[in-house]
């Protein structure tokens, strides 16, 4: 069964990009929805909210999250035969994004 795969890199921009590039953000709120609004205010373009580990303060009303970005500015297709040739024909510095049937 052929397969295919889109990939994104993390920074194809520039001509030698960090693999898996990535930022993180301290916010505090008193809701939930108040750490999504600051972590959404925190993300830089061609960068996506990885994770966000969110736990409560300690004796107080708030709560704390720690954000992670990953840059995913730049987005290819490759083909294979299988899964294992797919993921041998994954470049370093790229990640899988989604799989499909070809």
């Amino acid at each position: 069964m052929a397969a295919a795969a889109r990939l994104g890199w993390d920074d194809a921009h520039r001509p030698d990009p960090p693999p898996h590039e990535t930022s993180t953000v301290d916010v505090i709120g008193t809701t939930l929805e108040d750490v999504q609004t600051q972590l959404a205010a925190h993300r830089q373009p061609g960068f996506d909210l990885a994770d966000a580990a969110v736990r409560m303060l300690k004796g107080e009303a708030k709560m704390e999250a720690v954000g992670t970005f990953t840059r995913v500015d730049g987005i290819r297709e490759i083909d294979a035969d299988d899964m294992p040739a797919l993921r041998a024909k994954v470049p370093d510095g790229w990640r899988m994004l989604s799989v499909r049937r070809a």
